[in-house]
């Protein structure tokens, strides 16, 4: 009678338990939800990834409520601003549009807005070769070597010599390609031109070495921004190898008709040797030494 009064109490209380949850969980749902109000500013972004030099247009462009707490530098507020500017760094999907990525109203697009102040854009015609099996991607860095026929001091036969013109200079685009969509998992890129921003004076150099002689591009690491202090090499210096240097040829006297030369002078004696007797059982000998 005992156990039978324990489990009826038992039961009760565990449905009394599940009456009350149940009660609080249609409470709960009843309640309205509440907005938490948080000041917001209308900001410019992009409605799809935009690369570099793409001319922007009203689809690639909405506005979005973005919090008044973290404000974005340089953003904008109103589309119409932006229409017809070119992009100067990739944009991602839904990232604020600022004027630090964008040019300036009259830039326009493409290449000229990419170019950065102060310098010049120069392209010069490669092959597979010469550029570095297509991997001279827009981005990265290279080196331009020449190699030309050194015409030397007067009266002295040309000879063959290369060297390096220019040192660290952005790749800005590759064909036509402002960026590296087409390169991913470290894909190549065919083009046949190569532009590259350089200073007034480094095109100059890379224009003459261009018009003089076969340039070659030579690919580096973008965090190597040492320059590259070669003085060149002659095929003569090429041909000697890593080996010793030869021994030079005492140099000829120069004849003159009508004029008594001068007699060489003599070769120095050879160095004062000292005789030393040696005997060994009853054999004596005489050895030199130095």
């Amino acid at each position: 009678m005992k156990q039978h009064r324990t489990l009826i109490v038992l039961a009760v209380a565990v449905a009394t338990a599940g009456v009350a949850a149940f009660g609080v969980y249609q409470a709960i749902q009843r309640m309205p939800a509440r907005q938490v109000e948080m000041a917001t500013v209308p900001v410019v972004v992009a409605t799809r990834g935009l690369a570099l030099g793409t001319r922007l247009t009203t689809d690639d462009l909405k506005v979005v409520a973005w919090p008044a707490t973290t404000p974005v530098t340089g953003a904008v507020a109103d589309p119409a601003t932006l229409i017809d500017r070119g992009v100067i760094a990739p944009i991602a999907q839904n990232e604020p549009v600022t004027t630090t990525r964008v040019a300036g109203p009259e830039a326009g697009a493409g290449l000229p807005p990419i170019i950065p102040a102060g310098m010049r854009a120069i392209s010069v015609r490669v092959n597979e070769v010469i550029g570095v099996a297509g991997f001279v991607l827009p981005g990265t860095r290279v080196d331009v070597l020449v190699a030309v026929n050194d015409d030397g001091d007067e009266g002295t036969r040309q000879e063959p010599m290369a060297r390096t013109v220019v040192s660290n200079l952005q790749v800005l685009t590759a064909g036509t390609r402002y960026d590296q969509e087409e390169a991913k998992d470290g894909q190549a890129i065919r083009s046949t031109v190569v532009t590259l921003a350089v200073l007034p004076a480094d095109g100059e150099r890379i224009a003459l070495a261009s018009a003089e002689g076969q340039l070659s591009l030579v690919l580096r690491n973008p965090l190597d921004v040492d320059p590259s202090d070669t003085k060149g090499i002659k095929m003569a210096a090429l041909m000697k190898g890593t080996g010793p240097e030869p021994v030079l040829d005492a140099p000829k006297r120069r004849m003159i008709p009508g004029k008594k030369q001068a007699a060489a002078p003599a070769p120095p004696p050879p160095p004062q040797l000292y005789k030393v007797e040696a005997i060994r059982a009853a054999k004596r000998t005489e050895e030199a030494v130095n």
